[in-house]
């Protein structure tokens, strides 16, 4: 009789597959046994999956409304699942050699000792706090930007794995590009004392094979620390003591795909699993400096612990809010004169600036001046992004890519122009506006200077970089040399005299292997003055000479029809505003945001530093409109051939829900198109479902389930539930 928990191969048609042993099933009939086929066989030397980790798994797929084979085989790697014979013998042998050397816990204080940081009152405070309670609740760790919250996660994590030779530790960051700089603290922590296979990272970038070997080092216990996203949180960790999720307000945490779980959510629930299963407590331990208005209205009704920590490290201020009042300035201005200004002097002396706008691409739309031609997607109700690089227009839904065409479509008219701007304009026009190089990444990684401001060649292409304007620069192909053509602006100067620096991080640029690791370096080293980029840039990095940070278009979310687009703005405006003055000895850090609405409550808030009092407005708001976090919402999205089809789906399960129990305690409205209605010939539809009780709306849900599969409505593709949704 093989445990719960145990991974076997199993018939499936022609097919061998992965399964799992779950147990707690009733035992088969005379009739079920005859059409029953034998497990082909287990997966030795791979220990059954445990109580816990089974436990979480039943959860997520009870609660988010999915099976529970769905959720549980979608948490194991890709690779497991399709070992064979003998891969599955290296996998042993490599797991035995494993075994064969244990890993021992390090001596109280060999941590503290190997770094040599000394911690803040705050901080140490706050790992007090954090220990001293009992039993434990989960904890807020609402640390300023710059205040040392990475410096905590790592003390907690040696305080625990200092506990036991089994201890492990979890630690969650929202996106793939936060992780090389995490990692490499910990592993220049940790690895000394523990060995090479102590910290292991687990992320969808990562190659079948690497995501295999991190999933078996944590299943074993040979990896103390797992840093991951949120598939992270189903990772194997049998003696998981720790949870960290860094940074938790971020919506990156919540799948939108598969089972749409939110993996902050689901780290407090392991928690008590994993405690349960020990006898001990897990402890959890949520960081943000702009925490979700979940978490902090969780704080506030005392179900989880807030740690405050108000002042950065080194007694470094924050950096200014400068305002400024775009309709105050010339239609079409792209940058204020003041802000140039502001620009140009931390440059010249020396220091860094960033500046960011959420869109990728030259300019959102191109559009003919004749007739009312744009570059519509012919597969999504989105426009095609225009790409000036490599002149291309790019949906950035369904992925279509055409050239840019040389006249109008539809009238011929050779008149056709971008509308609006994307980070590569805005690198563009900021390069030229100061006189400096652009920089870009060519398919060999390695870095190229284009002259002044000029276009320059797409990082995809093979061919050698534009010609810079003016004379040829020298063969050492040294910045400092270049000359300006006649007629550019005045050239801004680093204090060595040589040309200033302007790269540019976005999706469309990191897309290469090393590419993004590459350019991270290039701002570390001071390679790079200013940095224009999406909001990849603009949250968790340490960039330590940056002292002006800049939101050129903010203004798109201040009114948006969806509700949490406020709390997502300040969040994002302030963590922007942590990157700058993180280095106390570089004094006057500020942040600058160009409004059409400088009246706005928020900018007040954000001038203050003020997040306490806008959580409050906002929940008060909450309260009033009768919002999450004060009621409970679930999404029904309908994908069909047509819209009237996903339209009637919904409509249908619409009126069959009056028969479901639990019906009188929820409130169904009226189903409409989504924002993008059509993706991919795929049009789309959703409803929206809301409860002032979670019980019943999760009992509604369950038992609705079988009215909608009983929905049948032609032209209909699929269908999927979305509880706690993030995205209305």
């Amino acid at each position: 009789m093989l445990a719960a928990g145990c991974l076997v191969r199993v018939p499936l048609g022609q097919r061998e597959v992965l399964g799992i042993v779950w147990g707690g099933a009733e035992p088969p009939d005379a009739a079920q046994r005859a059409k029953t086929k034998a497990i082909i066989a287990a997966l030795e030397g791979i220990a059954p999956l445990d109580a816990a980790w089974r436990a979480l798994v039943e959860f997520a797929a009870r609660y988010y409304q999915r099976a529970i084979g769905e959720v549980a085989l979608a948490a194991l790697p890709p690779q497991l699942r399709e070992l064979d014979g003998e891969q599955l013998a290296r996998r042993q042998k490599l797991l035995a050699q494993r075994a064969a050397k244990p890993v021992s816990a390090a001596p109280q204080g060999a941590v503290d000792s190997e770094d040599g940081v000394t911690l803040s009152a705050q901080q140490s405070q706050a790992i007090t706090d954090f220990f001293a309670q009992t039993p434990a609740k989960p904890a807020l760790l609402f640390g300023a930007t710059g205040s040392g919250k990475t410096e905590v996660y790592l003390r907690c994590a040696a305080q625990v794995l200092q506990t036991s030779h089994q201890a492990q530790v979890l630690v969650m960051v929202p996106e793939i590009n936060l992780t090389a700089q995490l990692l490499a603290r910990f592993n220049s922590r940790f690895e000394p004392i523990y060995g090479p296979q102590a910290v292991v990272a687990m992320h969808s970038g990562m190659t079948p094979a690497q995501r295999l070997k991190s999933w078996l080092a944590a299943h074993t216990g040979a990896a103390r620390i797992v840093l991951g996203t949120r598939m992270a949180i189903f990772a194997s960790m049998p003696g998981l003591q720790l949870l960290v999720v860094d940074e938790e307000h971020d919506p990156s945490y919540k799948s939108q795909d598969g089972a749409r779980h939110s993996a902050r959510d689901l780290a407090v629930l392991r928690a008590k699993y994993q405690g349960a299963q020990a006898g001990s407590d897990c402890r959890v331990l949520l960081g943000s400096a702009t925490p979700s208005l979940e978490t902090w209205h969780a704080c506030e009704q005392g179900r989880y612990l807030r740690l405050a920590m108000p002042e950065r490290v080194g007694r470094g201020a924050p950096a200014a809010l400068c305002v400024v009042d775009m309709r105050q300035l010339p239609k079409k201005t792209l940058f204020a004169p003041a802000l140039l200004q502001a620009i140009a002097q931390r440059v010249a002396r020396g220091e860094q600036a960033l500046v960011f706008l959420n869109r990728r691409g030259y300019a959102p739309v191109l559009a003919c001046s004749a007739c009312d031609w744009k570059s519509q997607c012919p597969h999504c109700s989105a426009y095609r992004v225009f790409h000036k690089t490599d002149r291309t227009l790019r949906c950035h839904h369904c992925g279509t890519t055409d050239r840019v065409p040389r006249a109008c479509p539809e009238c011929g008219n050779v008149d056709i122009a971008p509308i609006g701007r994307g980070t590569q304009k805005l690198e563009e026009q900021l390069a030229q506006a100061l006189g400096i190089h652009i920089v870009v990444q060519a398919r060999q990684g390695t870095n190229v200077l284009t002259g002044m401001g000029m276009a320059a060649t797409d990082a995809t292409t093979d061919g050698p970089p534009a010609a810079l304007p003016g004379p040829a620069s020298p063969p050492d192909g040294s910045p400092t040399a270049l000359q300006r053509p006649e007629g550019s602006p005045a050239a801004l100067l680093r204090p060595d005299g040589s040309l200033a620096v302007i790269a540019r991080m976005d999706a469309d640029t990191t897309r290469l292997k090393g590419a993004l690791e590459q350019q991270l370096a290039n701002v570390h080293s001071g390679e790079v003055d200013i940095l224009v980029g999406t909001q990849m840039i603009a949250k968790g990095h340490d960039f330590r000479r940056i002292t002006l940070v800049a939101a050129v278009n903010p203004d798109s979310a201040l009114y948006s029809s969806d509700f949490r687009a406020p709390e997502r703005l300040f969040s994002l405006l302030m963590q922007a505003a942590g990157r700058a003055g993180r280095d106390a000895q570089l004094l006057g850090a500020q942040m600058w945001v160009q409004t059409f609405h400088p009246e706005h409550p928020l900018f007040a808030s954000l001038k203050a530093h003020d997040y306490p009092g806008f959580a409050a407005q906002q929940l008060r708001e909450r309260t009033q409109a009768g919002l999450p976090p004060m009621s409970y919402q679930a999404l029904i999205r309908a994908e069909a051939r047509s819209q009237e089809a996903a339209q009637a789906f919904l409509q249908a399960a619409s009126e069959a829900a009056g028969a479901v129990e639990a019906f009188e305690h929820v409130t169904l409205y009226p189903s409409v198109p989504m924002s993008i209605q059509r993706i991919a010939d795929v049009e789309r539809a959703q409803m929206l479902v809301e409860s002032s009780s979670r019980a019943a709306l999760q009992k509604f849900l369950s038992s609705w389930q079988a009215s909608l599969r009983a929905t049948k409505v032609q032209g209909m593709i699929r269908w999927a539930m979305d509880v706690d949704p993030l995205l209305i």
